[in-house]
């Protein structure tokens, strides 16, 4: 075996590891959700950091949260409920929020409790020029204070993705600080050891009905034919220096070991040496390990060179659309936040297919509008997410979100939690197209 060899080998292993021992036989099922949301001002500026700090602070006084990580200036910037230990944070930046939901065994207890929240937190703003909007991108994020929340991680992050600006290629776009302004709607569904890989295959062949049914997030800062510029902002960034590492999957896995070999080629980006966090170019887990040295950054952008290490790996993290987490769930991340009265579709959507996974299968396996055999998802999602398709891409993306709604009202119908709910008025919406 070579050095290389060697390398690829003990990186699977230790994916696997990583990834793969927390799969359970047959796991009950729970939802995870995370919504991340724009702090917009009303009046047309910036975003106010004073008011959302003061919000954070307020949330402690009127409700049950404990604050449990502050910023270097003492800011609350991350909130538990005692009770549900649901979490309030800021992502990223001070102009954006995320609930993080504690897993629960329907769509409907996080609504209940987001409702709650937000009734709150509206009022709070509203009274301040500000609210929650339920957009993709901040519409203010030419003049926002772009800035991450001052803590380590958040500060190394944007830091990372400034290396783009240094590639002699320009192959990057040139928003390195687009997370501080991109909002998502993600969650988390439990999967076992025997269907991980079938969900993740089956569910990004779903990626183009998503483009077309969930895109909310057109950039007015380029001339990009996408309403879901969140793709390019992940992919064309440091996150998509290998294009692994990112996005959809642009085929299907075979078994097991395919898997773990397509996961060995996504990337190393940070590691602690001693609390201290430590940033460099994103090296491919199967390369890691046979470097002798590495030369890493510290946040004040000196240089210090540290020997890889195999406990490095517990700082991997992936950033696909069907992602393997290492709490046994797949996060499903492709999807922008949404208008504040459709928050709970893609929710719903996803959790009826992940249930209807039989009946999505036999679907994708025979349906006539795309044929898998032939074409990639990852082009299909591009092709469907322009802002302007063609009459005959409408009917095909038309006919295939349908169907894969109704397969999936099907699986919240048969969970019998009347989840089906909502996804009444997509239905309604695209039946009448």
């Amino acid at each position: 075996m070579t050095v290389k060899e060697k390398s690829q080998a003990l990186a699977q292993q230790l994916l696997a590891k990583r990834y793969l021992a927390s799969l359970k036989d047959s796991p009950e099922q729970y939802i995870g959700v995370e919504l991340e949301f724009p702090i917009v001002n009303k009046m047309g500026n910036k975003t106010d950091v004073l008011v959302t700090k003061a919000l954070f602070r307020y949330l402690q006084e009127v409700e049950d949260f404990i604050a449990i990580k502050q910023d270097e200036d003492g800011n609350p910037v991350q909130l538990q409920h005692k009770t549900n230990k649901d979490q309030i944070v800021f992502e990223l930046s001070y102009n954006t929020i995320e609930f993080a939901f504690e897993k629960t065994k329907t769509i409907q207890e996080v609504e209940s409790r987001y409702q709650h929240y937000l009734g709150i937190i509206q009022p709070f703003l509203r009274e301040r020029q500000h609210q929650i909007e339920g957009k993709g991108i901040h519409p203010y994020w030419r003049i926002n204070e772009n800035q991450p929340v001052k803590i380590d991680r958040y500060k190394m992050l944007i830091q990372f993705l400034q290396l783009s600006e240094q590639d002699p290629t320009h192959r990057f776009h040139h928003y390195p600080d687009y997370g501080t302004f991109i909002c998502g709607n993600q969650v988390q569904l439990d999967v076992s050891r025997t269907n991980y890989l079938e969900i993740i295959n089956a569910m990004n062949k779903v990626e183009s009905a998503k483009a077309y049914l969930f895109a909310n997030s057109i950039f007015d800062g380029e001339d990009w034919d996408t309403k879901i510029s969140r793709d390019i902002f992940w992919e064309d960034s440091m996150h998509g220096y290998y294009q692994e590492n990112v996005g959809v999957n642009p085929k299907e896995f075979i078994n097991e070991k395919d898997f773990l070999e397509y996961l060995a080629k996504t990337a190393l980006f940070y590691v602690y040496r001693e609390n201290e966090i430590l940033y460099f170019e994103p090296i491919r887990v199967e390369d890691y390990l046979a470097k002798e040295k590495i030369v890493a950054y510290r946040l004040d952008r000196t240089r210090q060179e540290i020997k890889p290490q195999e406990e490095d790996l517990k700082n991997h993290r992936s950033y696909h659309f069907q992602d393997l987490t290492t709490r046994g769930t797949i996060e499903y991340r492709s999807v922008c936040t949404q208008p504040l009265n459709k928050t709970f579709a893609p929710i719903a959507f996803h959790v009826g297919l992940h249930h209807n996974i039989k009946e999505l299968n036999e679907y994708l396996a025979q349906n006539i509008v795309f044929d898998f055999s032939k074409e990639n998802p990852k082009e299909l999602r591009r092709q469907y997410s322009k802002k302007q398709l063609t009459e005959s891409e409408l009917v095909k993306i038309k006919q295939y979100s349908l169907d894969l709604l109704k397969i999936s009202k099907r699986g919240l119908m048969d969970r019998g939690n009347q989840e089906e709910v909502y996804l009444e008025e997509i239905i309604k919406e695209l039946g009448k197209c």
